[in-house]
């Protein structure tokens, strides 16, 4: 309910529900057919409803999501096609700025997406990242973001333990690059567009102006997409 209310700034995926859907029967093959008569023959009907010899696919009860590639395989596309290859480093490279814009457009909308792993963001087939794994979600100004302290001594430095307090919603966003960062090519860019994002500062200064009460701009499209206006 979280994401249907809120202002989801075109970077997190809404799930449409549906009733009695009629689609063309040939758009569908005999084998998929077959599956839905097996995992949901409650939900399905093939009928001639208007009389006119033309058969139809009826879903009873239906969800509709944006078909979306997870990230995780998008670059992993990216990687099998090798970077030496200048389309699939130019993919690459956009896919790891547009999932820090995406990142971006969520703070500016007072949301923290929690797992920030790629396999929870998609791409679409315009080239937008969009979130769509909510099992974290939060508001941003819900979470307190700090920077790990220094280690005491050698033992809290060579520790496989945390040996600091944390606090149920506290965030550490420097922890984030080991879980993102793992592969060279994807750490370069990332670091070149969005290390701001492994900073504490920047989310707590979002989350301060937040709760001061400014919004910060979000726009549906890039910059060279948008219309300009020509002032003489």
């Amino acid at each position: 309910m979280l994401v249907k209310q809120h202002d989801r700034v075109g970077r997190m995926a809404d799930t449409l529900e549906y009733s009695l859907v009629a689609f063309p029967r040939e758009r569908f093959s005999d084998e998929l057919i077959a599956e839905i008569q097996k995992f949901a023959p409650s939900q399905l009907e093939i009928s001639d409803r208007d009389g006119d010899g033309q058969q139809e696919v009826i879903i009873s009860h239906l969800y509709i999501e944006r078909r979306l590639v997870p990230l995780n395989i998008h670059l992993q596309e990216c990687f099998d096609a090798g970077l030496a290859q200048p389309e699939a480093r130019q993919h690459l490279e956009h896919a790891v700025v547009e999932y820090g814009n995406a990142i971006k457009d969520l703070v500016a909308a007072n949301i923290f997406p929690g797992d920030m792993l790629w396999k929870n963001f998609g791409i679409t087939r315009g080239g937008k990242v969009v979130f769509y794994d909510y099992d974290e979600i939060e508001y941003l100004t819900d979470c307190n973001f700090r920077r790990v302290p220094a280690p005491r001594n050698e033992e809290d430095e060579m520790s496989g333990e945390v040996w600091y307090a944390v606090h149920p919603r506290d965030v550490f966003p420097e922890t984030f690059g080991p879980f993102l960062l793992g592969n060279d090519a994807v750490r370069e860019v990332f670091m070149r567009h969005h290390a701001d994002l492994l900073d504490a500062q920047f989310w707590q200064s979002h989350k301060e102006r937040i709760q001061a009460g400014h919004m910060l701009d979000v726009f549906p499209y890039e910059a060279e997409r948008r219309l300009r206006a020509h002032i003489e």
